[in-house]
């Protein structure tokens, strides 16, 4: 049978099992000589030319006074070999992973998608070190997902495994936080804030509560990593250069923009909002969210 004669229709509806080598062993052979019309070809080259460009740009953006976490990104990307490894699994940063990286190696991109397991990132890198140490592993982790397991850094110390750690602190939890907006919620709690008259607070406060004193990268010394403290993204650039010669565990910190983000590309989240509520914001929320939806 070749593809021509395949006819999809007779399979509907059935869950086929194979072995997984002689399955794609007999899937080759059937599509062998086939290949998608020149049109087709074009049409792919064109939008991938263009998200290409797209990429660029928020590579490049120049935000300020804080820099956007795309611009992070770029820079980490542009500073790792193509056969290093990019570590990632909480948070904001693997839907922006997923837009956004260069991927140069077919083993050059660990990302955990499935439950977005804040604290595997440190961990999850020391494996994937200690399964390939002829690579530069990097491990791109935000604030909240690492104060979930710092403590790995002193597992990569004690046992001479070097990572490069870059910490991207937005003060709080950015993809909830971004999601709390999305449902009319306004962040609620989303910040590492103080607790003021009972409530942690929400985003648009005028005068909110004062910042809790977090220094990740006193932690991360107090830990045994050597840390570089980035105010820019030229200085993460730099930092960056600085930890490909290093033979220890180097830990970057630079503060970023939480509403800076990437945008969403027509893509959507499929979470309910409330139903009823007192909350002007959180009813327009389920307006927004029923026309999403469309006809049930």
């Amino acid at each position: 049978m070749n593809v021509a004669e395949f006819d999809a229709s007779k399979y509907a509806g059935l869950a086929l099992v194979g072995d997984a080598r002689a399955t794609l062993e007999r899937l080759t052979a059937l599509v062998a000589g086939w290949s998608v019309d020149e049109e087709y070809r074009s049409e792919v080259a064109t939008l991938n030319r263009q998200w290409d460009e797209e990429v660029e740009r928020l590579y490049s953006l120049g935000h300020g006074p804080l820099p956007a976490q795309s611009e992070v990104i770029g820079a980490v990307n542009q500073a790792s070999a193509p056969e290093d490894v990019v570590v990632c699994a909480a948070g904001a940063m693997p839907g922006d992973l997923h837009k956004l990286w260069r991927t140069r190696d077919r083993k050059g991109y660990h990302v955990e998608y499935g439950y977005s397991c804040m604290g595997y990132e440190i961990p999850g890198g020391l494996g994937v070190k200690l399964a390939a140490p002829e690579r530069e592993v990097y491990v791109l982790i935000g604030d909240g997902s690492y104060l979930m397991l710092p403590s790995e850094i002193v597992t990569a110390v004690q046992e001479g495994i070097k990572l490069t750690i870059v910490i991207v602190d937005n003060h709080g939890f950015n993809s909830i936080g971004a999601l709390s907006r999305s449902l009319g919620t306004d962040g609620f709690g989303t910040q590492y804030r103080y607790r003021r008259n009972g409530s942690l607070g929400v985003d648009s406060e005028a005068e909110p509560a004062p910042a809790l004193p977090l220094d990740l990268a006193q932690n991360a010394e107090s830990l045994g990593a050597q840390v570089v403290r980035c105010a820019s993204v030229d200085e993460l650039k730099a930092g960056l250069e600085q930890a490909r010669l290093a033979r220890e565990t180097v830990v970057l910190t630079i503060e970023v923009d939480r509403y800076e983000a990437v945008p969403g590309y027509d893509s959507w989240w499929d979470v309910p909002v409330a139903e009823v509520s007192s909350v002007d914001s959180v009813r327009a929320a389920r307006a927004a969210y029923e026309e999403a939806r469309g006809p049930s």
